[in-house]
């Protein structure tokens, strides 16, 4: 290359433009799950045809959406383990909790909507793959349900969790009460009593309460 020419960096408004629509689409389909593609694009500074530039349908941004939200999640989740697998069930329940409450909204249309198995398949599948060893262990060494496979307890545990979610959208919730109520409906599914669920959060408070570092 001659001296003295310089290349020019990419533009940089396409990737503004995406990142932008990505908020946008997240705040507002939390607001209103069936928010349209022009309200959106319209939250975004854009058009409707901009939106177009990136993404080929209301779909696809719903789809880029939820993956870029289920690797969050599953990365926060990823940065804390305990070799207890009930108090290692509670703290999953509480990451997740805090990195979906203040969508949630929009994370239940995910979660029971058509892209739940690509999302739960996708990125989350490891978070599944944790769920099912801690239910496994738990059943081996006597603190959780041995009346039932593992993979079925598994679902029961996410599926209490869906449930927490439905109920906050229907009845808001805080955060703190939101972590309790993931934590309690979980650890019932994996086959504690209501007391010693409640018993799990009284021990380890500090841990199950503690604000997330950011």
């Amino acid at each position: 290359m001659p001296e003295g020419i310089r290349v020019r960096a990419p533009r940089s408004d396409a990737a503004k433009n995406r990142a932008a629509l990505l908020d946008a689409a997240r705040a507002e389909l939390n607001r209103d799950p069936d928010a349209s593609l022009d309200v959106i694009a319209a939250a975004a500074g854009l058009t409707r045809r901009a939106v177009y530039g990136h993404f080929p349908s209301r779909e696809a941004l719903i789809a880029e959406l939820a993956e870029v939200g289920a690797a969050r999640v599953a990365a926060a989740v990823d940065a804390m383990h305990d070799p207890d697998p009930v108090l290692d069930l509670a703290l999953v329940g509480r990451l997740v909790w805090d990195d979906v409450e203040h969508v949630r909204a929009m994370t239940r249309t995910v979660v029971r909507g058509p892209l739940r198995d690509q999302v739960l398949g996708g990125a989350l599948g490891p978070l599944h793959a944790r769920i099912v060893a801690d239910v496994r262990l738990a059943a081996e060494t006597g603190a959780g349900r041995t009346d039932l496979d593992p993979e079925v307890v598994a679902r029961l545990v996410e599926g209490a969790a869906f449930s927490v979610l439905d109920e906050s959208v229907r009845t808001p919730v805080g955060r703190a009460e939101g972590r309790r109520l993931v934590i309690l409906a979980g650890l019932g599914a994996l086959g504690l009593s209501w007391r010693e669920a409640n018993d799990v959060l009284g021990a380890h408070a500090a841990r199950l309460t503690e604000e997330a570092e950011a």
